[in-house]
C-alpha cells in the first residue's frame, strides 16, 4: 500500500514512538489522526503535521467510537491504524507491602493488551467495507508489543503479560482478517529514548544503552516510525512480531 494519499489513525500518538510516527506518515503523505488521552498534546502533535487530534480512552468502547467517528468525517475510513498507546509500571509478585495488588495488574493488562484489541475490533468494520486496492489489500493495523514480552524483568509480570498477549493475537488476528486483505503487524521494540527514559539520570541512560550489542545507545523514535511506515508499504508483511533491538535480550533485572 502506498502511504500517500491514506488516512491513518496512531493511537498514544500524543508522545514518544506514537508521535513520531504520525510524523512521518504525514511526512510521506498520509492523513493523520492522533488519538490519545492527552488531548492537548494530541493537539500540539497535529497542528505539527496538519492533521487532526482527537482524546480517546482505548479503554473506553464509547472513547474510541466517537474517536474515530471524529477521524472518518474529517479523513474517510482509515486504511492504516497504528497502535502505540500503552502504559508502563514495575512490581514484584510479592513485595515489602505483600501481594501485589490485582487491580495493578489488571489496569496495565486493560490499557495494553485489551486497549489495544478494542481499537482493533471498532476500528476494523470501517476498514473491512473498503474497497480493495489494486493488489487486493484493504488495510493494514500495526500494533506495539515489547521485547519484554519474551524477556521479561523482574517486576514486569503485568507489563510482560500484556505486550506478550499483544504478540500472541499478531498471528491468529492476522488470519482472521486474511480473506479481507487486512494485515495485521506488530513491532517489539527494546530501549527507545521515549520521554519516560528521557527522564532518567544521564548515568542510567548510558547504562542502559551499553548493555545493546549494536548499536549502543538507545533507540531512536524515528527508527520505529519508518519501521511501521515501511510495514504499510511491504505487502508480504503480515502475522509477524518484528523485533527492533539493536539484538537486546533483556537480562532479569
Amino acid at each position: 500500500m502506498e502511504i500517500k494519499g491514506q488516512a491513518a489513525l496512531v493511537t498514544g500518538g500524543a508522545s514518544g514512538l506514537g508521535a513520531q510516527t504520525a510524523r512521518e506518515l504525514a511526512r510521506q503523505g498520509a492523513r493523520v489522526a492522533v488519538l490519545d488521552v492527552n488531548l492537548e498534546k494530541a493537539a500540539e502533535v497535529a497542528r505539527e503535521i496538519d492533521g487532526l487530534a482527537f482524546g480517546c480512552d482505548v479503554t473506553s468502547t464509547e472513547s474510541v467510537l466517537a474517536a474515530l467517528a471524529g477521524a472518518a468525517a474529517g479523513h474517510g475510513a482509515a486504511r492504516i491504524l497504528v497502535n502505540c498507546a500503552g502504559i508502563g509500571g514495575a512490581k514484584r509478585l510479592v513485595g515489602k507491602d505483600g501481594p501485589m495488588p490485582l487491580e495493578a495488574f489488571a489496569r496495565i493488562v486493560t490499557v495494553n493488551l485489551v486497549g489495544t484489541f478494542n481499537v482493533m475490533r471498532l476500528a476494523a468494520p470501517a476498514m473491512l467495507a473498503e474497497e480493495p486496492l489494486a493488489d487486493g489489500e484493504r488495510g493494514v493495523m500495526i500494533n506495539t508489543t515489547s521485547v519484554a514480552a519474551f524477556d521479561g524483568q523482574v517486576g514486569q509480570a503485568a507489563y510482560s503479560a500484556s505486550k506478550g498477549g499483544i504478540a500472541s493475537m499478531t498471528l491468529p488476528l492476522a488470519r482472521d482478517l486474511a480473506q479481507f486483505g487486512v494485515r495485521v503487524v506488530a513491532i517489539a521494540p527494546g530501549l527507545f529514548m521515549t520521554p519516560l527514559l528521557g527522564q532518567l539520570p544521564t548515568e542510567v541512560q548510558e547504562s542502559l544503552a551499553a548493555s545493546i550489542p549494536f548499536p549502543k545507545r538507545l533507540g531512536h523514535p524515528d527508527e520505529f516510525a519508518r519501521l511501521a511506515a515501511h510495514i504499510v508499504t511491504n505487502l508480504s508483511l503480515n502475522g509477524e512480531v518484528i523485533r527492533l533491538d539493536g539484538a537486546l535480550r533483556l537480562p532479569p533485572r
